[in-house]
């Protein structure tokens, strides 16, 4: 599907609003991705649309691809490249758009194979690029028929993928922060059961929370769970009592 050139700045403008409301939601990260690139295909009428995330957490680090709206099984498989492989690696280590005419022409488009087998054309590869203009990412955008970016279009994608790199940080620092809040939560409710364990099984620390262990193995439940039994029945003795 080729971009549909007739639109006007005012309909940019619009797209990318409702793309900015989209990605601004209360999301998980993974519907988050699905949502930003089923948008931005749909606004632009690009063939497929892809966002690749870079993995800090891997030694060397790769860049992942994490969401695409297209249902080819060939395009959709795990996939990863090196920080400086691939026109995606390009866009990461150069911080700036790398637009292709013909992705079978170029030599650091590595998938021609692929390409070739989908019908995919142009490329635009942008950048996405947080408040403090780290690359976190790439928003990779396709065309079933050659077609030339227009400075309107590249504008576009860049506003696009620029939100959406802030989008993506502000969901992964809420997540992180909801496991955080958990992990305390849970160990304040694994300190009162060993408290009341140990008043009134007269247990040492040690063997309380070995007693919640052995719990939690043998009932197949989290300590916390065994943790927050501990303290119901707890409740419950003393309010009959």
């Amino acid at each position: 599907m080729q971009l549909r050139e007739s639109d006007t700045y005012d309909g940019y403008i619009k797209a990318l609003t409702d793309i900015s409301r989209a990605i601004t939601s209360d999301l998980y990260i993974e519907d988050l991705l699905k949502l930003i690139v089923m948008v931005t295909a749909r606004v632009t009428g690009v063939e497929i649309c892809s966002l690749w995330l870079i993995n800090l957490e891997e030694d060397p680090p790769k860049i992942r691809l994490k969401a695409t709206q297209s249902i080819s099984p060939e395009y959709i498989k795990d996939r990863s490249l090196s920080l400086n492989e691939g026109v995606v690696g390009h866009v990461v280590t150069h911080r700036q758009p790398l637009l292709l005419k013909d992705v079978m022409t170029s030599r650091r488009f590595k998938e021609k194979e692929m390409a070739k087998r989908l019908g995919l054309v142009s490329m635009a590869g942008i950048p996405l690029q947080a408040r403090d203009e780290t690359v976190i990412g790439v928003l990779n955008c396709f065309t079933a028929v050659p077609h030339d970016f227009s400075d309107t279009e590249v504008n576009l994608l860049t506003a696009v993928a620029n939100q959406s790199a802030v989008a993506i940080l502000n969901t992964e620092l809420m997540v992180k922060t909801k496991v955080i809040q958990e992990e305390l939560e849970a160990r304040k409710k694994i300190e009162q059961a060993k408290e009341i364990l140990m008043h009134q099984r007269s247990m040492i620390g040690n063997d309380a929370y070995r007693w919640l262990q052995k719990r939690s193995m043998d009932s197949r439940k989290s300590i916390r769970e065994v943790a927050e039994a501990v303290i119901l029945s707890n409740e419950i003795f003393n309010s009959n009592r």
